[in-house]
């Protein structure tokens, strides 16, 4: 699981069309706007997409100046990577001394 809080600012007169672009995405959440164009984003993981890619695309909206990361979190969850062995999955876990 990955969460990450962005901070994405937009040019002048684009913000209304900009923040619709923005939470049309799944995982993707506009938590805070200011006068002066500039978002807080938090970004997650989807079934869809990995947060890293919903990034990548989100610099792609028109009038996106800038998007920065500014915070990351991850954990692992094993119950999201089936593909993976009982054994493996239980190694991965295991307390680093």
């Amino acid at each position: 699981m990955n969460i990450c809080g962005c901070l994405i600012h937009i040019a002048p007169g684009q913000e209304i069309t900009a923040r619709a672009a923005i939470e049309a995405f799944d995982g993707a959440e506009v938590h805070a706007a200011s006068e002066d164009g500039r978002f807080v984003v938090v970004v997650e993981d989807t079934p869809e997409a990995l947060a890293s890619e919903t990034i990548m695309s989100l610099h792609q909206i028109p009038g996106v100046l800038s998007l920065t990361l500014n915070f990351h979190h991850f954990e692992e969850l094993s119950e999201s990577r089936p593909h993976l062995s009982s054994e493996l999955q239980q190694t991965s876990q295991r307390a680093i001394l």
